[in-house]
C-alpha cells in the first residue's frame, strides 16, 4: 500500500514481512539501498492510516510491522520542461535580440503577469514546447507587473497573456491567449513554424 506523505517528494510505502526479508536479502547482496533505504517502525498493529489498502498478496498486512519512507521523483523524461528566462529590462531585450540576430534564430516571448490565471495554466505548456523547439527558437517571459513599462510599451502589450516572435530584432506575430490553453498552443506552434 502506498499512501502521499505530507512532503510531495517523500513516499511512505507500507512494507510486509515478506517484502521486509527480499529487501534484507538484496541489501546484502549489494543490490538496494542509498535514496529511499530509510525504515520507519511502528508499535505492531498500529497503522495512522486506518486498515484501508489491505491487499491479499500479503496476508500478514495486518501485523503491520514497518513502513518504508523514500523519495519519490517521477520520470523526468516524459514530464521535461524548460524554464523560460525572465527578461527584466529594455537593455537586456536588446542583448537577447542582439544575440539572436547573431545566430540567425527567432525568440519567443511570452508577456505575462502572476495575477493572471490564464498566464499562470499557460506557462507550463510553453515551456513544455521549449523542449520541442529547443535548437530552433529561444523562449523568454516577462512578467509585466515586475519590469519598467517603458519594456511593457516597446512589445505594444495591451492583453495578457501574449505570445510574440520576434525575428531581426523586431516582432514578427503574436498570438493573444484569451481562449483555452491547448487552442493557444497550437496557434504559437502553428506560428513557430513559420520562422523556424
Amino acid at each position: 500500500m502506498s499512501v502521499l506523505a505530507p512532503n510531495p517528494h517523500v513516499l511512505l510505502r507500507e512494507v510486509c514481512p515478506r517484502e521486509q526479508q527480499q529487501q534484507h536479502h538484496q541489501q546484502q547482496q549489494g543490490l538496494s539501498g542509498g535514496v529511499g533505504s530509510l525504515s520507519l517502525h511502528r508499535p505492531p498493529g498500529h497503522f495512522p492510516f486506518g486498515d484501508r489498502g489491505r491487499s491479499s498478496d500479503c496476508p500478514s498486512r495486518i501485523a503491520r510491522r514497518g513502513a518504508r519512507a523514500g523519495a519519490f521523483w517521477p520520470d523526468s523524461s516524459s514530464h521535461a520542461v524548460a524554464e523560460m528566462e525572465p527578461i527584466q529590462d529594455s537593455d537586456q531585450l536588446d542583448q537577447i535580440l542582439q544575440r539572436a540576430r547573431e545566430l540567425s534564430q527567432p525568440v519567443l516571448i511570452d508577456w505575462m503577469a502572476a495575477w493572471c490565471r490564464k498566464c499562470i495554466y499557460l506557462k507550463p505548456k510553453l515551456e513544455k514546447l521549449a523542449i520541442e523547439y529547443e535548437s530552433k527558437i529561444r523562449f523568454y517571459c516577462v512578467d509585466v507587473n515586475k519590469v519598467p513599462q517603458t519594456l511593457v510599451k516597446r512589445g505594444n502589450i495591451s492583453k495578457m497573456p501574449t505570445i510574440q516572435v520576434w525575428k531581426d530584432g523586431e516582432m514578427k506575430e503574436e498570438v493573444i491567449g484569451g481562449h483555452k490553453a491547448w487552442l493557444v498552443i497550437e496557434e504559437v506552434r502553428e506560428m513557430i513554424k513559420k520562422y523556424v
